[in-house]
């Protein structure tokens, strides 16, 4: 049992990453796209070295038990009980659960945990928006030019933005969106509040598309402007996308 421990501890997190990264795009709820090759790599080699650490010839002393010294009064003594290796085995749990029960993408919880963050910028002129209403935008993107963009390019567009529900104290209701710019551990939340959408309660974490126009409030760059706030015209409920998380 001792010899194998290591070698199923190393095959089973080779084959969570492998899992998680060649099988669907689960992988997409820890890092960025473009980390998949070296989780292919990583998880490649882990296996491999499983299999290598499996069939390695292993020695111990002569009647197959550990190797032990010799106390002072003859009686041979072990450096380490069979509680270690028991102990060990239990290595294999975090692994193994990621094997069977990839957890789900961050959600409401983490944004609500998440204090409110901005861009580090300063108030300035952004690109044109492409032509054409509703325009297309993250949540970040939105929220950026809301409360920092002098040239005021969202005013008299109609802009539609994708992401999950979140709840104030207040009663309010916002779209939601993580940014991530490496992976999960760094995720930061942006969010833009969400005004006449009807009577209609959303549950925390449900998916939806809001189109609507930008409402001002605030001065640029100030805190008043924070969070943007959207005036919905339509809210359409919509599945998790594969990839769940924005870019910066």
């Amino acid at each position: 049992m001792r010899r194998y421990g290591p070698a199923a501890l190393l095959l089973l997190t080779g084959g969570a990453v492998l899992r998680i990264t060649l099988l669907g795009d689960l992988y997409l709820r820890y890092v960025q796209a473009g980390l998949r090759p070296y989780l292919i790599v990583s998880g490649a080699a882990l296996v491999l070295l499983g299999l290598v650490t499996a069939v390695l010839p292993h020695h111990d002393d002569g009647d197959g038990g550990p190797t032990g010294h010799v106390g002072h009064a003859g009686h041979v003594g072990h450096s380490h009980g069979p509680a270690g290796p028991r102990v060990a085995w239990l290595l294999t749990l975090p692994a193994l659960a990621l094997l069977l029960f990839p957890p789900p993408a961050l959600g409401s919880y983490s944004a609500g945990r998440e204090a409110a963050q901005r861009a580090a910028q300063g108030v300035g002129a952004f690109p044109a928006l492409p032509a054409g209403d509703p325009v297309e935008l993250t949540v970040a993107a939105f929220s950026s030019r809301a409360i920092y963009d002098s040239g005021r390019s969202l005013k008299g567009r109609t802009v539609r933005l994708t992401g999950f529900v979140t709840h104030g104290d207040d009663g309010a209701w916002y779209v939601t969106r993580l940014v991530v710019t490496c992976c999960a551990a760094d995720a930061t939340t942006g969010k833009v509040e969400v005004r006449d959408a009807g009577d209609e309660v959303l549950p925390a974490d449900t998916w939806v598309t809001v189109t609507g126009t930008w409402r001002p409030r605030g001065a640029l760059g100030s805190d008043a402007a924070w969070p943007p706030v959207l005036d919905a015209v339509t809210v359409t409920r919509v599945a998790q996308p594969a990839d769940p998380y924005e870019k910066p």
